[in-house]
């Protein structure tokens, strides 16, 4: 069962449930489709009027906030000791290179990364746990971490809905050529990006072997 299917069988209240649940469950520090979620159900938004776009974007923004938090609390408890756990586990996301390239994002930005991490797949689960390993006072976190909840959640939330109002009418218009199209391009767009990112960390790996 696909993202869509699921929260199209449940009702309004459980979707920002979900919503703020996966979001949260992810910023803590384990990998799930959180961005998905969000985007689907913002999609959805646009489509149904008894699902509203502001409930979505406060369930994503408390999820993200509480979520982070807690992930803080974790990390400054457990330290290098819960990556080198995370990184035999999860070696996809918690990788030395996927690591090492945050840690060094958080030691050139500061609050910064925590606020712009919010938008990056890699750092969106690293942020909380990594911030407090490394002593980041929590008031600075926390407002970063605020901060970039807000405007991820709101921003994604309200661009993807007022996007989907107008795809829907677009299409009413010119046929369902034009999603095969977009659906296409977007496609295109991350396979691009993830092959990108998948050379930048290879590289990465292969100038540490070098090094060593």
């Amino acid at each position: 069962m696909s993202v869509e299917q699921l929260l199209e069988t449940i009702p309004p209240l459980l979707v920002y449930l979900v919503v703020g649940l996966v979001i949260g469950v992810e910023s803590v520090g384990v990998p799930l489709p959180g961005e998905i979620v969000l985007v689907t159900a913002a999609l959805m938004s646009s489509q149904h009027d008894e699902l509203s776009p502001l409930w979505i974007a406060v369930a994503a923004t408390g999820g993200a906030v509480v979520g982070d938090s807690v992930g803080y609390a974790i990390g400054r408890r457990g330290g290098p000791r819960l990556f080198d756990w995370a990184g035999r586990r999860f070696p996809k996301h918690f990788g030395q290179a996927h690591v090492g390239k945050a840690r060094e994002f958080f030691g050139r930005h500061g609050a910064w990364a925590v606020f712009f991490g919010r938008f990056v797949a890699l750092l969106r689960i690293l942020a909380g746990p990594l911030a407090g390993s490394m002593r980041m006072a929590y008031p600075k976190f926390l407002a970063a971490n605020a901060g970039g909840g807000v405007v991820w959640a709101a921003g994604t939330t309200y661009a993807v809905h007022y996007l989907g109002v107008v795809a829907e009418t677009w299409l009413k218009r010119f046929s369902w050529i034009g999603l095969v199209v977009a659906v296409g391009a977007g496609i295109g767009v991350a396979l691009l990006v993830r092959r990108k990112l998948n050379r930048d960390v290879a590289g990465d790996g292969v100038r540490e072997e070098g090094a060593s």
